[in-house]
């Protein structure tokens, strides 16, 4: 069995298993989506939207990207959050950082990345505009931590400035953005800003 076959494999076994336990699971599954969570985090393999949050399928409307950047000229993050506003009605915004994020630390290297460096120049920015938060002499995975937190803040506020949030809230919506960040090493989100109207 190649590699491929395996996870077909394993989502057959998966499938089976939740069938096993709830026949009806994947019927009232197909039958709606209606989340009051939108999550917008990193695409790190180990940072999971729902299992984080203890959540079942159907529950977090999700979009993740390196580092958890919103840029206002990326139409597939705004097309996301346009979607969870105004379409599902989502009352919660999570923008989800996490300790020790590759993206961020690749930033902070100025190396030459190819490509990425494109995207990742958005993060040098959160960390030309917080210089004096983030002083030379500081430890390496200190200033890493320090600069995933603020990265954090600094895409709760793109999110804000988006004519999508702005307009919900000058309707009157109570729509809640929240920056939060996740510790790898004990699974437990902490929540570093909160934006309403």
């Amino acid at each position: 069995m190649d590699e491929f076959e395996k996870i077909l494999d394993r989502n057959r076994q998966w499938a089976d298993r939740i069938k096993a336990a709830n026949p009806d699971y994947f019927a009232k599954l197909s039958l709606q989506q209606a989340p009051d969570i939108l999550w917008i985090g990193c695409a790190d393999s180990r940072v999971p939207a729902n299992q984080i949050l203890d959540l079942p399928p159907g529950e977090v409307f999700v979009h993740r990207n390196i580092a958890n950047v919103v840029v206002p000229s990326d139409l597939n993050c705004l097309s996301v959050l346009q979607f969870a506003v105004e379409v599902l009605g989502v009352s919660h915004i999570l923008v989800c950082g996490h300790y020790g994020c590759g993206g961020v630390r690749a930033a902070m290297a100025e190396d030459d990345n190819g490509l990425i460096d494109n995207w990742l120049n958005h993060i040098r920015l959160v960390h030309r505009l917080h210089a004096r938060d983030l002083p030379e002499d500081m430890l390496q995975e200190e200033a890493l931590d320090r600069l995933c937190e603020l990265n954090v803040v600094e895409q709760v506020d793109n999110v804000c400035r988006t004519t999508i949030v702005r307009d919900a809230w000058a309707k009157g919506s109570k729509l809640q953005v929240h920056g939060v960040v996740y510790s790898l090493k004990d699974g437990i989100l902490n929540e570093l800003c909160l934006r309403q109207s």
